[in-house]
């Protein structure tokens, strides 16, 4: 029976390839150090999770909700914009809650996507940058992941070449996969060319409070101007080990949030009312709870670096996000991500995330996700250092002799 028409245009997911790995291994007893998924491993604090259980106990709050987040969840994410950003928001017609930024992204794209717009997303980017706006008709045109001169070569060659004209742009600093890091600068720019060429600009934020050097990342909000183009997508998933709640945020661009809003209204009726009650009161705390994140990751990051190396394998440290960008070991290289994210998970016990599902870019990369403790990933580490030893035996018998040099 053909595929449905949607589904057609979705390649195979190759992340499940390696969870389908993951999971058999486990099953036959291996004990599998799962560095893959950037599925936060840090408990919820403990003040948001006695926040919920509070609001719970009111059986009013076990009623429908509001899709587009209840005004005091609304109110706090404004708060929290002018506080972190200098950043005005009228939490009435630039905010809007989300189900998680994932959500957010494909709900926008279906808000305003027609058949045929073309999207321009960095390649390798996370998914749904892309395939959001695949699922709602539109056509991708890949630009350079990386914010330098590049990137705007690429965009005036968009414009000047897509037939339509481009209807947006994706960003996402700190990146994911590839945790680069932008700056006001580079954000200036984007917004004077958007501005320009009438393109809007969809900015994921996700990884605004994981950085690790001193710098916060900007908001391309912070530019003059840029609410005249562009809408940016924060998550609590990451920032307050919040991952299964399912709470982020759209803000920004009054018609975009307008059209996402409209959109929302038709597909959910918002999360839980108890869960943005305490999503507020996360929003509320300060930030002595994001820096004790932050710390984490930042330990993990450094031993991660210290520990892989020591074993043979340079990883770049990365600036910021929950991820490293790792360049496939030269002898491996040839195989490819997936493949050998394959032989990883299956001669050294450690699960990572192929490049190639983030992009054809992507495909001399893994990430990494630093969602297991520092003891665990020198562990890794460890395991890694004997499979690597065993690199000339183990390609002798994974590359056939025909591609070998």
């Amino acid at each position: 029976m053909d595929e449905f028409h949607k589904i057609r245009r979705l390649p195979l997911y190759v992340f499940e390839q390696v969870n389908r790995l993951k999971a058999s291994a486990r099953a036959a007893g291996a004990d599998i150090i799962d560095l893959g998924m950037g599925n936060p491993d840090l408990p919820t604090p403990q003040f948001i999770v006695d926040k919920l259980c509070e609001t719970i106990q009111r059986p009013r709050t076990h009623r429908y909700s509001s899709s587009k987040g209840i005004p005091g969840l609304r109110r706090a994410q404004a708060a929290y914009y002018e506080r972190r950003f200098g950043v005005k928001l009228d939490p009435n017609t630039e905010v809007v809650a989300t189900l998680g930024s994932k959500e957010g992204f494909a709900n926008m794209a279906q808000a305003i996507t027609a058949p045929g717009d073309v999207v321009l997303v960095p390649n390798p980017s996370y998914p749904i940058h892309a395939f959001g706006f695949l699922m709602a008709g539109g056509v991708i045109r890949s630009v350079p992941a990386e914010p330098g001169p590049e990137f705007f070569r690429a965009l005036e060659r968009a414009v000047v070449h897509s037939i339509p004209k481009p209807l947006a742009v994706v960003l996402c600093y700190p990146a994911n996969p590839t945790a680069t890091v932008a700056d006001l600068d580079f954000y200036r720019d984007v917004v004077a060319f958007a501005r320009r060429h009438e393109l809007f600009v969809l900015s994921d934020l996700a990884y605004a409070e994981i950085y690790f050097d001193g710098v916060p990342p900007p908001s391309i909000l912070q530019v003059p101007g840029a609410k005249d183009v562009a809408v940016e997508f924060t998550s609590m998933s990451k920032t307050f080990s919040m991952p299964g709640w399912r709470m982020g945020f759209a803000v920004g661009n009054e018609r975009l949030i307008s059209a996402l809003t409209r959109v929302k209204s038709y597909l959910d009726y918002g999360a839980f009312t108890p869960i943005q009650v305490a999503a507020s009161a996360a929003l509320h705390a300060g930030d002595a709870p994001i820096e004790e994140v932050r710390e984490v990751y930042r330990r993990r990051r450094d031993a991660l670096v210290d520990a892989f190396g020591r074993s043979g394998w340079t990883i770049p440290s990365p600036n910021a996000s929950m991820f490293a960008w790792a360049p496939i070991p030269e002898p491996y290289r040839e195989l490819g991500s997936l493949e050998f994210s394959k032989l990883l998970l299956e001669k050294a016990d450690i699960a990572v995330a192929p490049g190639i599902g983030f992009g054809e870019h992507g495909d001399s990369f893994v990430r990494i996700a630093l969602v297991e403790n520092e003891q665990r990933i020198r562990q890794a580490a460890r395991n890694l250092r004997r499979f690597l030893e065993t690199a000339d035996e183990t390609l002798h018998n994974v590359i056939p002799i025909s591609a070998r040099r």
